[in-house]
């Protein structure tokens, strides 16, 4: 079985690591890749790598959106955030998107089992902000979105049924930012409201992981949603026909 990940960059992902732990732990012989795709040409690299043999490939920044587009089936999720995370080569290309189970299960380990009815914020707006959103909405969590661009966070909180972060909200059970290192946050819901937050993750993780400097505060980095994450790609791997 061969599988890799693709992205720019690629070079820091822990998804090798773990790919190759479910391949031994399932007694499947196969391999798993890191392979570095430049913005604009995931199409070009995931029809040369399914001629090559492969058979999945998880998808990561910048290319989730731009392997939707490549795909000739989506699972409703992936429909609804725009982006995928997840491919399986075979007769077509059939796409799906974990990002949001990742996320759940981050929040669950993190001390928050069941989200229903738990007033989640989402920093971002871009694909994998979007893959969580959806996921947390169908599970019952009230979503707020900020995002640098108020009239994109609008735009995603109206197709999405989420709703925008407003200074007089209350401070939500827990938050999560998808933006990428070293963005900056307004001030004033960083202070007011992140910094309050019970439960926050940053979905980057090792060096990529630079909320908790800003917060100054011990955060959640993107770990455990990355192994949740890998986990369910990896059965969609082994048991999609």
């Amino acid at each position: 079985m061969k599988l890799a990940v693709i992205g720019d960059p690629v070079a820091h992902s822990a998804s090798p690591a773990l790919h190759r732990g479910f391949l031994a732990d399932a007694h499947i012989a196969g391999t798993y890749e890191a392979i570095r795709v430049p913005q604009g040409e995931a199409a070009r690299a995931i029809d040369d790598l399914r001629a090559r043999g492969y058979v999945g490939l998880n998808v990561t920044t910048p290319l989730k959106e731009e392997a939707y587009a490549r795909a000739d089936v989506r699972d409703a999720a992936t429909i609804a955030a725009g982006s995928t995370n997840t491919l399986v080569l075979g007769a077509s290309i059939r796409a799906y998107n974990t990002d949001g189970v990742g996320a759940i299960g981050a929040l669950a380990e993190a001390g928050l089992p069941n989200i229903a009815g738990k007033r989640i914020l989402v920093l971002g707006a871009g694909p994998t902000a979007r893959s969580c959103i959806v996921a947390f909405a169908a599970a019952g969590a009230h979503v707020t979105i900020w995002n640098r661009t108020a009239a994109t966070a609008d735009e995603i909180a109206n197709r999405l049924g989420a709703s925008v972060w407003n200074p007089l909200d209350d401070v939500p059970d827990a938050a999560l930012s998808a933006l990428p290192p070293n963005a900056t946050l307004d001030s004033t819901i960083l202070h007011n409201t992140v910094k309050a937050t019970p439960i926050v993750i940053d979905a980057n993780y090792g060096s990529r992981a630079t909320l908790s400097a800003h917060l100054a505060r011990h955060i959640h980095d993107g770990t455990e949603m990355l192994r949740s994450s890998a986990a369910a790609s990896f059965k969609i791997f082994t048991t999609t026909p």
